[in-house]
This record gives structure tokens, sequence and C-alpha cells, in this order.
């Protein structure tokens, strides 16, 4: 199988992410291309399923990745598709901090056109090493309100690693049982004609 990920990244969890995934279906013999949404991204059109992942940060994802997922909204509805959306917020027990999220990620969605096969939500991580006085200052409040510890100068990661293995796992099931289609740019319908 041959599988794309493409990402956008703030502070580098939605990558290191992207690099699991990437390994996860290496491991499984299947061809990956990753790739980040601020450099040339590659078409999705051939891939056996795409795989794109955004981090939220004050209620948004990053603008290049929706560029990506608009321009190419077509290519991902007719191939298996998902989508990660890595936040703090996936660590929380909130349920209306949980209800926002999924509102602002359907609002994504559907500025894209894209309606992907599989969502799943990751919980990121702390970085208070990596941040100056202000940063840190801001994210111990988001960290408060998601109810998790947040001692500054502690890094702290929530990410469910064995969460992700699973998506990894449903996105192959997916892919596996999708019917083949042949899209308009892959046809030989000029050659015929």
């Amino acid at each position: 199988m041959n599988i794309l990920i493409i990402y956008g990244t703030t502070e580098g969890q939605t990558r290191r992410v992207a690099d699991f995934l990437s390994k996860e279906f290496q491991n499984l013999n299947h061809a990956v291309t990753l790739s980040d949404a601020n450099g040339t991204p590659p078409s999705p059109s051939g891939f056996d399923a795409v795989i794109i992942g955004a981090s939220m940060h004050m209620e948004r994802y990053q603008e290049p990745v929706l560029y990506y997922i608009r321009e190419h909204h077509a290519t991902l509805n007719a191939t298996t598709s998902a989508f990660y959306s890595v936040s703090l917020t996936a660590a929380s027990d909130d349920e209306a901090s949980w209800q926002d999220l999924r509102h602002i990620t359907e609002r994504f969605l559907i500025a894209g056109h894209w309606r992907p096969a599989l969502v799943e939500y990751v919980a990121g991580a702390l970085r208070f090493t990596k941040y100056d006085f202000f940063k840190k200052f801001i994210m111990r409040q988001i960290a408060k309100r998601a109810s998790q510890s947040a001692a500054t100068g502690e890094d702290k990661e929530y990410t469910d690693w064995s969460a992700l293995k699973l998506f990894s796992a449903k996105i192959i099931q997916l892919a596996a049982s999708a019917p083949v289609t042949v899209r308009p740019e892959e046809s030989d319908f000029e050659a015929v004609c």
C-alpha cells in the first residue's frame, strides 16, 4: 500500500505523531511519503490512503494544512483518508472542552470541503523548557482549563501512542477494503477517444 502523510506543526508534536505513524506503516511493509504542509507537499493522487494531521492553537489549525485540503478535496474525498487533530484538549476530561474541540474540527473540515473516513483526536504535549515567559503563562492557563497538572519547567507529553497504533490499523483496514476506483486524472479516456 502507498500511504501519504501530510502534517502541520507548531511545536513539533504533530510531526512526532506523523513520524510515529510513518514507522508503523513501514513496519507493515507499506510505502510512506511524509511531508510538511509548510513545504511543497505532493498531490494525494495515486496514494491508497492519505493521513493529514494538524495541531490546534488558539482554536485554529495551521493555514497551510487548510490550503492543502481545499486544493485537493476532491481527491481526498475519493481516497481513503483520515485526519488527526493534536491538542491539549484531547487530554482533558471536560465534556464542554471536548464539544468545543469537535465543533472547531468540524468547522475546519467543512471549510476544506473534506469528509475523512476517520478523525482521531490526539493529546499533545507541554514543552515548558522551550517556551518564553509569556508562552509559559498562557500554556499554564490552558493546561489548568484542561485539568492537567502544569508545573512550570516540567515538560509533559500526553500523547497515547497505543491509541495511535489502533488508528493506523483502522486506516490500513479501511484502505484494504476500499473499492478500486479510477480517478479522472488516471483514466485512459483521451487515449480511447
